[in-house]
């Protein structure tokens, strides 16, 4: 599918001529390069002449690989025999930043890790990208579940006792992030000292940043944080509140101003004048018998009635929505929040855009997600690899070439 708002930018993206060799599967090192990618770089996936398997995940795991890997090229290439390496020997010479997300020691069984990388590109910026920074569990296997549940998110967000995951890869999306943030700060100082160097992220101390805040909480109060569902507010009217249609709206009353514009605009002149709810203190120490009253309150209105009071008198407001219903949100479908991508094989859809601007407009969509091998032959072409030796490297399946050819 063409580009979509953002896609024919005048101006260069900040990250235009840079370019990024990224060995990575799942989420975590495909959101570094898709961040890279949708800012400018030259993001070359390298992937197995069979495919990167996070292609064919099924259940929760089959948005992940349109979800991350827009404005990608991909070569497919067997990085396990020698003639395959050779290719990607050529094609790390030439790369200002490698990244990779795999089991600590895959990529030095393979002659790629920083010091095999850098005696063929000695300024490089490399990146890995993995579970834990050093220390006694680097060496551990680790999923966003098992940092979760490690590292105090699953405890926070689970009712007492049961301990749940967050509803999205939120540490392998943020360990994404804050790879960029390592790689951008590295290129920053190669302008400056003409040296490259090795940096990283990791799930778990990206969780544990999440859940600092209740560390500290613990640290002012000296009382363990309790989980989410069983916690003391912060604010007394903070819930989701039962509507009268049978729907549901989260509605927050979060500073002293709010608390009288939502008791002048619902008729509730005895709560307000109650010296005993004047200040938010006082009305978190009452929310047991302040909450009943108000959820008697919302369940008489319908959630239509109670979202346009709420707008009306600047209150937090949200209904609660599923994903799928995302796609018709009219604010993301405003210009330049959603890009129009094609699923590999099964039509097209829309993704949301990366959550930043730059000049006024949203990264958009230069590339496509890509089909396997989309990009191998251009890439291989540029590296100075004939249309014999091409024709025999994809005979012998060290590299795969899109059957689709290349556009």
């Amino acid at each position: 599918m063409g580009a979509s708002a953002g896609g024919d930018r005048p101006d260069p993206l900040p990250l235009a001529g840079v370019r990024v060799v990224e060995f990575v599967h799942m989420v975590m090192g495909p959101t570094c390069g898709l961040i890279l990618a949708d800012l400018g770089a030259e993001v070359i996936k390298v992937e197995p002449v069979a495919g990167d398997n996070t292609r064919r995940l099924a259940g929760a795991g089959a948005g992940f690989f349109v979800a991350f890997n827009r404005n990608k090229k991909s070569l497919a290439v067997d990085v396990k025999s020698a003639e395959g390496r050779a290719v990607v020997a050529r094609l790390l010479a030439g790369a200002d930043v490698v990244t990779e997300n795999f089991r600590p020691g895959a990529m030095a069984r393979l002659g790629l890790d920083y010091e095999g990388v850098r005696a063929l590109r000695p300024d490089v910026v490399y990146c890995s990208l993995k579970g834990f920074m050093p220390g006694p569990y680097e060496h551990r296997p680790a999923l966003d579940e098992v940092v979760q549940m490690m590292g105090g998110l699953a405890y926070m967000t689970g009712p007492p006792g049961r301990p749940l995951r967050a509803g999205s890869s939120v540490n392998d999306i943020m360990g994404g992030t804050f790879a960029v943030i390592a790689i951008l700060a590295a290129l920053r100082e190669r302008d400056a000292t003409g040296r490259g160097q090795r940096v990283g992220s990791a799930l778990f101390e990206t969780n544990v940043l999440l859940v600092a805040q209740h560390m500290m909480q613990y640290a002012v109060l000296g009382t363990a944080p309790e989980p989410m569902p069983n916690r003391i507010s912060a604010w007394a009217i903070y819930d989701v509140f039962d509507t009268r249609d049978g729907e549901q709206l989260f509605v927050g009353v979060v500073t002293d101003t709010q608390w009288k514009v939502f008791c002048d605009h619902f008729g509730l002149d005895d709560l307000y004048a109650d010296p005993t709810l004047r200040t938010n203190p006082m009305r978190v120490a009452a929310r047991p018998r302040l909450l009943p009253a108000v959820r008697e309150l919302f369940a008489g209105r319908t959630q239509a009635e109670l979202i346009g009071a709420c707008e009306s008198i600047g209150l937090p407001y949200a209904p609660i929505t599923r994903p799928e219903e995302l796609f018709d949100d009219p604010h993301l479908n405003a210009p330049g929040g959603m890009l129009d991508i094609t699923i590999p094989g099964n039509g097209g859809t829309r993704v949301p855009a990366l959550p930043l601007e730059l000049s006024g407009r949203r990264p958009g969509l230069r590339l496509d997600v890509p089909r396997l091998g989309e990009h191998s032959e251009a890439l291989l072409r540029e590296l100075g690899y004939g249309d014999d030796a091409i024709a025999d490297l994809a005979a012998r399946g060290i590299v795969a070439l899109d059957p689709q050819g290349t556009p």
